[in-house]
C-alpha cells in the first residue's frame, strides 16, 4: 500500500510541482492536487487487497485487478530465471521485488512476472521454490532434495536456511580498492555531462519557455570575453569531476558485489541504494566474455560476463564480475566455471594492413583532397588523425585472435571495446565463414562461432580462411569434415586427414 502509490507519485511529481508553482497555489490546484493523492492511495489499497499470488506443483498463478482482472500462469518447467531487486524504499520497509522470466515458445521473447513487494525472507524463499521446482520438473537437480517450500522451523517461519547451511559458496567478494576502477571505465567518466543534461531536461520540463527566454536573455546582455572565460571554466570544471562522479556512480552500482553458487546456480548481488541479485542457472551458462577498454588495459583490468542461453536483458543480468584485476577475474572463472586454457593464434600480417587502411585511410583520402582544395587547416587536423589512426590500427590488429584448448573456443577482437567470448566446445552448433572482395584477393574470411547463447555469434575477423577451415574442423569435425573435398582424390569426393579449404560452387 505504500510501495504503489509512492513508486506512481515519482512519475507525477514534477508536473503537480510545476502546476502549484505556476498556478499559484490557488485553491483549485491544491485540491487537484490532494484528488490524485487520495486516488494514488485508494490505488494502492486496491492493488494489495486483489494481488494474489500461489506456487502449485507445477505452476506459478498470480491474479490482480478488481475492475479489469488478470491471471497469468507461469509453467515452472519453463522458468528461465527468478531476480531480486530492492530499491532503497524497498529496504527500508523490509521488502522486495521478484522477477520471473519464463521462456514463451518465441525467439527472443519471455513472459514475466512480477511480484512488487514481498518479504524479503519471502523473496530469497521464492526463489529457492521455483528454482528447485524447476529442477525437478526437468530432471535437472536431485528429487530426493528437500522442497524449500515445505522447510518451516519454529523460529524460522519463511523456511530460509541459517548462513552456512544451505551449501552456499562465495566465490568473489569485492575489495575497497576495485571501486577505483570507474575512474577507467569509458561509460561512467560521461557521468558530469548526464547529470548536466538530465538537469537541464529537468528544467525545461517545469518552466518550459520561461527558462529559455531567460537564458537567451541573459547570454545577449553578459560581455562575449566573460561568457568565454565562464565556458572554459565550467568545461574545466566537468572534465577534473569526471573521474570523481565516475567513481561515485560506479560504486553505487557495483556496491557490495557478490558472487555465490548455490543449488547450482550463480547469484550475483550488487547495489548500495538499489540492490538487485540475479540468479543464472550454472547448466545455462555455456561460456564468458572478457571485456576491457583502452584505459583498462593500462591497468590490466577486465570485466565478466556470463554467455547464457535465452536471458533477456543481457548486458546488465548477466554480468558476473565487475571491472578488477585479470588474475584476480580469472582465478574466480576457474573457480565458478572453466577457464580457457589454451593460446590464441595471431592472424595473417595482411589483416594488419586492413586494419591500418580503415584506420588511417580516410584521413589520407581528406588530407590529399584538403591539399588539392588548399584548405590549411583542414590539412592540418587530416595529418593528426591520421597519425594517431596508426596505432588504434596496430591494436586493433594485436586484439585479434582465436583458440582452442580442447573444450573451449575462445575469440577476440576490438579496440576502443576489445571483446574475448569463450564458450564451450557442446554449444558450438554451426560455423559461418564470409569474405568481401578485399578478402578474398588477401585469402581472408570472417569466422562466426555459431552459438545457441549470448549474442547468438562470435566472430574471428580477417583469419586465414586456410586456417580458420582446419581450426572449425579440429573443433567440430563431425560438423565440417563432411562438407570438405579432397580434389586430387579418386571420384573428387574422398576425404583427406588434412583439412582443405571448401570449393567454391
Amino acid at each position: 500500500m505504500v510501495v504503489g502509490p509512492i513508486n506512481q507519485l515519482r512519475g507525477l511529481l514534477l508536473p503537480i510541482v510545476a502546476g502549484l508553482v505556476l498556478g499559484g497555489f490557488n485553491a483549485w490546484v491544491l485540491a487537484a492536487t490532494g484528488v490524485t493523492v487520495v486516488a494514488l492511495l485508494v490505488g494502492g489499497f486496491v492493488a494489495w487487497q486483489t494481488t494474489r499470488y500461489e506456487v502449485g506443483e507445477d505452476r506459478l498463478e498470480i491474479r490482480r485487478g478488481l475492475v479489469r482482472r488478470s491471471q497469468r500462469t507461469i509453467p515452472l518447467e519453463r522458468v528461465r530465471g527468478v531476480d531480486v531487486t530492492s530499491t532503497l524504499l524497498h529496504r527500508l520497509l523490509g521488502v522486495a521485488v521478484v522477477r520471473i522470466e519464463a521462456a514463451s515458445g518465441a525467439v527472443g521473447a519471455g513472459e514475466d512476472g512480477k511480484l512488487d513487494a514481498v518479504e524479503t525472507a519471502e523473496a530469497d524463499r521464492l526463489r529457492r521454490v521455483l528454482l528447485h521446482r524447476k529442477a525437478v520438473l526437468t530432471g535437472e537437480g536431485p528429487e530426493s532434495r528437500p522442497d524449500p517450500s515445505e522447510e518451516r522451523t519454529e523460529t524460522d517461519p519463511h523456511g530460509v536456511e541459517p548462513a552456512g547451511g544451505d551449501g552456499t559458496v562465495t566465490h568473489f567478494t569485492m575489495p575497497h580498492s576495485w571501486y577505483l576502477y570507474g575512474a577507467l571505465s569509458l561509460g561512467y567518466l560521461l557521468t558530469p555531462f548526464v547529470v548536466l543534461a538530465t538537469l537541464f531536461g529537468m528544467v525545461q520540463q517545469t518552466a518550459g519557455e520561461l527558462a529559455t527566454d531567460y537564458l537567451v536573455d541573459w547570454v545577449t546582455a553578459s560581455d562575449r570575453g566573460f561568457l568565454t572565460v565562464l565556458a572554459a571554466v565550467l568545461v574545466g570544471v566537468l572534465v577534473l569531476l569526471m573521474p570523481v562522479f565516475a567513481v561515485i556512480s560506479y560504486s553505487l552500482t557495483h556496491w557490495g558485489f557478490t558472487l555465490k553458487e548455490r543449488d547450482g546456480s550463480l547469484v550475483a548481488e550488487r547495489g548500495l541504494f538499489t540492490r538487485r541479485s540475479v540468479t543464472l542457472e550454472k547448466r545455462r551458462i555455456r561460456g564468458y566474455e572478457l571485456l576491457d577498454n583502452p584505459l583498462e588495459r593500462t591497468r590490466g583490468a577486465v570485466r565478466l560476463r556470463a554467455i547464457v542461453t535465452g536471458l533477456g536483458d543481457a548486458a546488465n543480468r548477466a554480468v558476473l564480475l565487475p571491472t578488477g584485476r585479470r588474475a584476480r577475474v580469472e582465478q574466480v572463472v576457474d573457480r565458478a566455471l572453466a577457464l580457457f586454457r589454451g593460446v590464441l593464434r595471431r592472424h595473417p600480417r595482411a589483416a594488419l594492413y586492413r586494419r591500418l587502411t580503415r584506420s588511417v585511410g580516410p584521413f589520407v583520402l581528406v588530407l590529399v583532397v584538403s591539399l588539392a582544395m588548399e584548405v590549411t587547416w583542414l590539412a592540418w587536423v587530416s595529418a593528426f588523425l591520421g597519425v594517431l589512426g596508426i596505432p588504434l590500427g596496430v591494436d586493433r590488429y594485436r586484439s585479434l585472435g582465436h583458440g582452442y584448448d580442447g573444450e573451449r573456443v575462445s575469440v577476440r577482437s576490438g579496440s576502443l571495446r576489445r571483446q574475448q567470448a569463450t564458450v564451450e566446445r557442446s554449444a558450438v552448433i554451426g560455423w559461418r565463414w564470409t569474405q568481401t572482395l578485399f578478402q578474398r584477393r588477401s585469402g581472408l574470411a570472417d569466422l562466426q562461432v555459431t552459438v545457441g547463447a549470448g549474442l547468438g555469434g562470435y566472430t574471428a575477423q580477417d583469419a586465414s580462411l586456410a586456417a580458420s577451415v582446419a581450426f572449425a574442423g579440429r573443433v567440430t569435425p563431425e560438423m565440417v569434415r563432411p562438407f570438405l573435398i579432397d580434389p586430387s582424390s579418386e571420384g573428387g569426393t574422398a576425404e583427406r586427414d588434412a583439412v582443405r579449404p571448401p570449393s567454391r560452387s
